[in-house]
């Protein structure tokens, strides 16, 4: 194991063969559905959780990883690393950076550093990589967290959605903006960095969000390398084929699919389809 052991939670996107590829560790986040409690990515598959979704009346609810589910890593840790880093979801969107923080103060004996990832999804989960691929090298503590911190303002995190349904259902759109957004079928680009959220652009079709999102991209990132995930809630067919559209037209140096995570759909429905990226200038 490396000397400095990287933690971060299920909102990160991962592919569980890069978590295993870079000794990552995940703390799962929490879903409430229909009275029963799951850890995200461990006692519901992404395929379950969405068939449930759309079966059902009610939406499930999200919560942060407890205290005691970060203590329970922390301290496995502090018997194995010289330190730890901690990377999480931009603290406006989540209460998982302060749990994280509060759980770092009560181990003692080794450094825990709680890094706010300004961003969410896939791109924190690039971030994380990036700390993982780091420590791996043998960088020191310091070396680390200067990479972080040099890579976390360059993170940018593109969406596009199926529908406002799941917007609505859980209040966080009005229902006359949803129902305007179903007639007219719009599929608004969510646009995420530095922790803001914001809707870009409101393409009345499928196709056109996801050229959008290509030239958007191609404006941010020109010619320089770029590492990209793309991400996808029960879209697998057009996430592939949005990747081999990046992968023609962008400069890739890193570049995979990853499955949207339930505790973030459950927010937006099935249907996303998007991508995180950060280019080397």
């Amino acid at each position: 194991m490396a000397k400095i052991a990287i933690v971060t939670d299920s909102v990160a996107n991962l592919p569980s063969e890069l978590v295993e590829r870079y000794d990552i560790h995940v703390v799962p986040n929490l879903l409430v559905f229909c009275g029963q409690t799951f850890r995200d990515g461990v006692d519901i598959t992404a395929q379950e959780f969405y068939r449930r979704l759309r079966e059902g009346r009610h939406l499930p609810t999200t919560s942060a990883p407890s205290v005691g589910d970060f203590l329970r890593v922390y301290a496995k840790l502090s018997q194995e690393a010289e330190a730890i880093i901690s990377i999480h979801i931009a603290p406006e969107l989540s209460a998982t950076f302060s749990t994280a923080q509060m759980a770092s103060e009560l181990i003692e004996g080794i450094p825990i550093h709680v890094v706010d990832a300004r961003t969410a999804a896939a791109g924190q989960g690039l971030v994380a990589l990036e700390a993982a691929r780091a420590a791996a090298e043998g960088q020191s503590l310091a070396e680390v967290l200067h990479r972080i911190k040099s890579v976390i303002p360059k993170v940018e995190l593109l969406v596009t959605l199926d529908t406002l349904e799941y917007l609505h259902r859980g209040g966080r759109v009005p229902a006359v903006a949803a129902l305007v957004g179903s007639v007219l079928q719009v599929k608004p680009i969510i646009y995420l960095k530095n922790g803001v959220t914001s809707v870009l652009e409101k393409p009345r079709t499928r196709a056109k969000a996801v050229r959008r999102v290509l030239e958007i991209v191609e404006d941010r990132v020109g010619a320089s390398p770029v590492h990209v995930a793309v991400m996808h809630a029960e879209a697998l067919r057009e996430a592939e084929g949005l990747r081999d559209e990046i992968a023609s037209r962008f400069n890739c140096l890193e570049l995979f699919i990853t499955g949207f995570t339930p505790v973030m759909g459950a927010h937006t429905g099935p249907g996303v389809l998007g991508m995180a990226f950060w280019a080397e200038r």
